[in-house]
């Protein structure tokens, strides 16, 4: 559905050129919700606007449902933009205009008519659950509430992409929720393509089938959501982990194990973390390696989520065992899909 070769985008400076974006490849499949991911600079916003080419790239081609958009100029690019919703951080609602008035503005500049208005607005404010409030202004209602406006006003021209540009990030995590199963819900009704930029991967993990990760400019990886939380390739990739599965053990967490090893640690025994996910989750690992491997654990640490709905947690161990038994029975885990890494607690 979209696909993006070769994207670079250069801005001038105050100190020389910004290179946002460099040599961007990026494939989002159709009806799948794609996230963006990164922290604040790393190029997020300026590839999605490359999208529906509010910022033209500098070089490259953006082709949307086949058609290239970077060919387009005038009335063919603006044709090609009403297959392109947007919805924004900050709503970008128009105060003077009711709940009503902003969603049918996209219908009024394309010329449709009052009836044929009515008959796009009302049903879209039911759809987000707006519509007892079709008369208020923007200053009346709450932000969540103003979200569903813009994401209903960026339907109102029966795209076939939605792009969500940190739609999320100025919402308290209840009404971004809220949010977030909304934008689900219209996927699946509606059949969109939907790409979603935030810096939270909490969003990510409520909602993304696939992710890229940027940095500088650059995608630094993608793939599969779950794979990519299970197993993530890239040093910015984790530390974007690291808010919602922390790598480090909290330090009451290491304080107990040190009591637990007293003052002459054994070498027999290891602190070790293991990520699950899918069906590494779903096994009675645990109870293996005790069975047939005559390990004793200690489970120090633990928590378990879902991601696209499938299981995902991690357990903190302290294993005590002979080393070939341990090895034999990490060895077992790795098989079955946990993701092994041991723990320094001195």
């Amino acid at each position: 559905m979209i696909a993006l070769h070769g994207i670079h985008q250069t801005y001038a400076g105050p100190q020389g050129p910004v290179h946002a974006l460099r040599g961007i490849d990026l494939e989002v499949r159709a009806g799948e919700i794609f996230g963006v991911i990164g922290r604040s600079g790393a190029g997020k916003s300026s590839l999605v606007r490359t999208i529906n080419l509010l910022n033209r790239p500098t070089q490259g081609r953006v082709l949307v449902n086949g058609q290239e958009l970077t060919a387009l100029n005038g009335a063919g690019l603006r044709a090609a933009r009403r297959d392109i919703g947007m919805v924004f951080q900050h709503f970008n609602l128009l105060s003077s205009r009711t709940v009503y008035d902003n969603v049918a503005l996209p219908l009024e500049l394309a010329g449709a008519t009052r009836g044929e208005i009515r008959a796009r607005v009302l049903p879209l404010l039911e759809l987000v659950g707006l519509q007892a409030l079709a008369d208020r202004y923007p200053a009346q209602v709450s932000g969540g509430q103003k979200q569903r406006v813009g994401i209903a006003r960026a339907l109102a021209s029966r795209p076939r992409v939605l792009l969500s540009d940190e739609a999320t990030s100025a919402l308290d995590p209840e009404t971004t929720r809220s949010i977030l199963a909304l934008l689900l819900q219209i996927q699946r009704e509606l059949g969109l393509t939907v790409v979603l930029i935030t810096h939270q991967m909490q969003v990510i993990k409520q909602v993304a089938q696939r992710l890229a990760v940027m940095e500088a400019g650059q995608i630094v990886e993608q793939g599969e959501t779950l794979q990519v939380f299970h197993q993530p390739a890239h040093e910015v990739t984790q530390r974007l982990l690291d808010d919602v599965v922390p790598r480090e053990l909290p330090a009451p967490v290491l304080a107990r194990v040190r009591a637990l090893l007293g003052d002459q640690p054994t070498p027999d025994a290891r602190l070790l973390r293991l990520v699950f996910a899918g069906r590494g989750a779903e096994q009675p690992l645990l109870s293996d390696l005790v069975r047939r491997f005559g390990l004793d654990l200690n489970i120090v640490h633990g928590q378990i989520d879902e991601v696209q709905g499938h299981p995902f947690g991690t357990l903190a161990v302290l294993a005590h065992g002979q080393a070939p038994q341990r090895e034999a029975a990490l060895g077992h885990l790795r098989d079955a899909g946990v993701r092994v890494e041991e723990v320094a607690c001195a």
